[in-house]
């Protein structure tokens, strides 16, 4: 790694730490049909208003140990989380791409992928308003750079979101429940734009591995079966993550190992 790569890294990383904290507005905000803008960031807990000093990514957390300096009621740790996880992706998609084109696709990609984890992860809901505007960003940015055909990214958007429907639908007629929701199939959707469709079926691979791994942990640590549902977005977002950067080279490495290539 060159040092002027290293040095856009940690200056993207730092960027992060206050996008990261603007994406838990919005993630929250939305999904409660909210203002991002109004009212001022406060305790939702005693609705006082913050002050600068409290609103210091990660820091303010840890100086106040998880409470609000006002009330002393706790804060959910999604935010420091939500904060930190989004200034480690702008630091390694900065590294990993460098200063380029798609630098800009990757960066809009990763903030997309972040909101909408944080509001799954909060309400279990993927807001429909983040998704449709990342699709709408992605299709113009794809217009502009697309490493691949654009017919690629159009199959993709098609075939990301049927596949989950299919899922659905298939769990609905089976199961007698709901086992994808709307959100998650929009979501690979929006991920079709931008990886094209052999990685949009990888990150659906790889997310469902993350999400059983999860879940059996889960099981594990709890020593119970209850089924309280597991929200699929974020397991979504990382196996998109993953592939985006490191799909082809799994791929490849596969095919490879089983002769096929």
């Amino acid at each position: 790694m060159d040092t002027l790569t290293l040095l856009y890294a940690i200056t993207a990383g730092l960027f992060g730490l206050v996008f990261g904290s603007f994406f838990n507005v919005v993630g929250i905000r939305v999904v409660k049909k909210e203002s991002i803008a109004y009212p001022p960031s406060h305790c939702v807990h005693c609705n006082h208003e913050l002050k600068p000093l409290d609103l210091i990514p990660v820091l303010s957390y840890l100086g106040l140990r998880g409470a609000c300096r006002y009330c002393r009621a706790k804060i959910s740790p999604i935010y420091p989380i939500g904060e930190l996880v989004t200034a480690v992706a702008f630091a390694v998609t900065t590294w990993l791409i460098g200063p380029s084109l798609e630098l800009i696709v990757g960066l809009v990609f990763v903030s997309i992928l972040m909101i909408c984890s944080i509001a799954d992860s909060r309400y279990r809901i993927i807001p429909d308003k983040v998704v449709f505007s990342g699709m709408i960003v992605a299709f113009l940015l794809r217009i502009w750079i697309h490493p691949l055909p654009l017919w690629n990214y159009s199959v993709a958007f098609i075939v990301g979101g049927g596949v989950l429907y299919l899922v659905a639908l298939a769990s609905v007629l089976i199961m007698k429940k709901e086992g994808m929701g709307g959100g998650d199939i929009k979501l690979l959707a929006f991920i079709g734009l931008i990886v094209g469709i052999k990685l949009t079926l990888f990150t659906l691979f790889v997310a469902s591995l993350f999400g059983t791994i999860y879940g059996l942990v889960q099981i594990r640590v709890k020593s119970s079966r209850e089924d309280q549902g597991i929200p699929f977005g974020p397991f979504i977002a990382a196996g998109a993550f993953f592939s985006y950067f490191w799909g082809e080279s799994v791929i490849n490495w596969y095919l490879s190992f089983i002769h096929f290539k």
